[in-house]
């Protein structure tokens, strides 16, 4: 050991040697398992191929008018409807469609995925003390660690190409979905449970038919986090072959084309405040429907 300024610091042989022992260790792991990781997450692949050719090969007019009908339904507000439709109209017009369509297809399953992973976990954090106490220093790692980092490992276990990348977008936006989640479940008033406890609920029907309706509105804010997380690793994930916006963007960076990167942007920023917009409206609609009921 040697010091620097008081302070120890280790050996650059013992360092060096460290570093060449836990990079062995990953690649023999690789080597061993890699085929059954790729196995693993072949029906992932399976149903992002199928979501991607769901919105590529659908005549643009359906896909605009699902879009449209679905932000509707979501916030009720025809000057949101008219705003998507004028955005998407403009990625079309500019020739960006189908790679806007590709990156839908990623956020979407990204989204799917980070709901199924993070509201349980939220729901765990919020029950036990020793569970939250676990996943917080986790998911600060996840939220703060370099987001080029995640890709390491992820590409020596299944090399480039959508699942890798989708990977590596859920662990970068999940954390927000799992972190509103357990404060939504935590800050349902103790008064209401323990009308519940006298009525005779069970966890379960706690759970089901009071905590997480009186906690959706928060939950809705985690989804809109996670959204915007899952887009902000679009361009990240185009480094690891994922189609779409991001690859433009990265060319762009790469050959110095000013245009095509800031039309890509444009249109990542569209897509960004579309989902943004419409699930706020869909969360304070939500938000006044539960004080309606309270009132």
């Amino acid at each position: 050991m040697s010091f620097f300024d008081g302070f120890p610091v280790m050996d650059a042989d013992t360092l060096t040697a460290l570093k060449k022992a836990i990079d062995g260790g990953f690649r023999a792991f690789t080597r061993e398992f890699g085929a059954t990781v790729e196995d693993f997450f072949l029906p992932l692949r399976s149903f992002l191929i199928f979501v991607e050719r769901l919105l590529v090969t659908t005549p643009w007019p359906v896909v605009l008018v699902v879009i449209a009908g679905l932000v509707y339904l979501a916030s009720r507000s025809w000057r949101l409807v008219a705003g998507a439709v004028v955005a998407l109209l403009a990625i079309g017009y500019f020739g960006m469609w189908e790679d806007t369509m590709r990156t839908l297809a990623m956020i979407v399953v990204a989204t799917l995925m980070s709901v199924a992973i993070g509201i349980p976990l939220g729901i765990l954090m919020a029950w036990s003390a020793k569970a939250r106490a676990v996943m917080l220093p986790v998911l600060d790692v996840m939220q703060t660690m370099p987001s080029f980092v995640y890709l390491i490992p992820v590409v020596m276990l299944l090399g480039i190409g959508k699942v890798p990348g989708l990977i590596a977008v859920v662990i970068y936006a999940a954390p927000p979905i799992i972190r509103l989640t357990n404060l939504g479940i935590r800050l349902v008033d103790k008064d209401v449970l323990e009308a519940a406890d006298a009525f005779g609920a069970s966890t379960w029907q706690k759970l089901g038919k009071v905590q997480l309706p009186l906690a959706l509105p928060t939950i809705m804010a985690g989804i809109n986090q996670t959204i915007m997380a899952a887009l902000s690793m679009v361009v990240v994930a185009s480094m690891i072959g994922v189609q779409g916006l991001g690859q433009p963007v990265l060319k762009a960076i790469a050959n110095q084309y000013f245009t095509l990167g800031v039309f890509n942007g444009f249109a990542i920023v569209g897509i960004a405040i579309i989902f943004d917009r419409t699930s706020q409206a869909f969360g304070r609609r939500l938000q006044k429907h539960r004080e309606a009921e309270h009132a």
